[in-house]
């Protein structure tokens, strides 16, 4: 899955960059920081093909942020009582 600059997804969305860095402040975007850069990235799967975030990353956002857990955290739990699959398995597929 591809990463997706600030800069670049500001332009897909026709939108100022400083809007991608307040929706990912305020939990609408999920992002991931390349320290070595010191830039933020954010992951292609969390955008349907009109380029919207899905319901379902928002929801483990709005979740994230209500339990005072990461937003990695959620994305590691694991699902189900048997096997390894995890929420970001779901969420990678477009299964959620």
């Amino acid at each position: 899955m591809a990463n997706l600059t600030g800069s670049w997804l500001a332009f897909r969305l026709g939108v100022d960059p400083a809007r991608i860095e307040s929706m990912r402040k305020a939990g609408e975007l999920y992002a991931v920081r390349d320290e070595s850069r010191g830039e933020w990235h954010y992951p292609s799967w969390q955008f349907d093909s009109a380029g919207q975030t899905k319901p379902a990353v928002r929801e483990m956002l709005r979740t994230a942020r209500a339990e005072r857990r990461s937003p990695r955290e959620l994305l590691e739990q694991k699902i189900g009582l048997v096997g390894g699959r995890r929420t970001k398995d779901l969420l990678f597929e477009g299964a959620a």
